[in-house]
């Protein structure tokens, strides 16, 4: 099974309260750049571009909605402050609703393209 279809089948199979949310920020981040692709890895529908990853879900909170990007080239620029945390090769992005996503859709997707652009 590609990655495509392997996250597909995870999708319909998942039980999480944000499962809308994850398929819509799926879709923001697959229409960011051609490039970007996705498979299950670390047990979560995840991006990557060729062998370089992108981040991935970390779906255990329920209470909102957490994506891991992880930056082994160096971090990207934030203006909107879309991305928290202070580690070294890695930002959190947190969703709460459906509202959120929407409202963090270009920021997403300029965080997305300025990632691909430093491969």
């Amino acid at each position: 099974m590609d990655g495509a279809a392997a996250v597909d089948a995870y999708m319909a199979e998942l039980d999480h309260p944000f499962s809308a949310e994850v398929q819509t920020v799926r879709e923001y981040i697959l229409a960011a750049h051609p490039l970007v692709t996705e498979r299950i890895k670390w047990k979560s529908p995840s991006f990557h571009v060729g062998p370089d990853d992108l981040g991935a879900f970390e779906l255990r909170p329920t209470e909102f909605l957490r994506l891991i990007l992880v930056f082994p080239n160096g971090l990207v620029d934030d203006p909107t402050g879309l991305m928290r945390g202070t580690w070294a090769d890695r930002r959190e992005l947190r969703f709460t609703s459906a509202e959120d996503v929407a409202d963090k859709r270009f920021a997403l997707q300029h965080v997305v393209r300025d990632w691909v652009a430093l491969l």
